[in-house]
């Protein structure tokens, strides 16, 4: 075989490989989304299932006041303002339940306003 074909065969190699890995990193599953409602005193859900290592983006929409999200295990948090959708990306890297809260003053009954996240392996 001479060094042109063997050059060539190489590098058609190449580019199949490449393109094999390439298809397999378009053909990446789809992110979790789940969408929480938050309402004058409850978030709906109120209990969130995850899997340990596998991300997800929480999405949270309001029609009342703007009210807050926070779940401190996991050092997220974020503002719901009314008539806005406010994403969270979270990837749980322990398992366990762990409580959320609203931690912005939404009124009266805003102290029980929580929910749980528990985590599988």
């Amino acid at each position: 075989m001479n060094s042109d074909r063997r050059r060539l065969l190489a590098a058609g190699a190449v580019t199949a490989a490449g393109a094999l890995l390439g298809a397999g990193a378009l053909a990446q599953a789809k992110e979790r989304v789940i969408r929480v409602t938050a309402r004058k005193f409850v978030f709906l859900p109120r209990e969130i299932t995850l899997k340990k290592g596998v991300p997800v983006v929480l999405e949270f929409v309001t029609a009342d006041v703007v009210m807050g999200f926070n779940a401190p295990d996991f050092k997220v948090r974020a503002d719901i303002i009314p008539g806005q959708v406010s994403r969270v990306r979270l990837t749980p890297d322990k398992t366990g339940t762990f409580t959320f809260l609203c931690d912005i003053f939404c009124g009266e009954g805003h102290e029980g306003m929580n929910g749980q996240i528990h985590v599988v392996a």
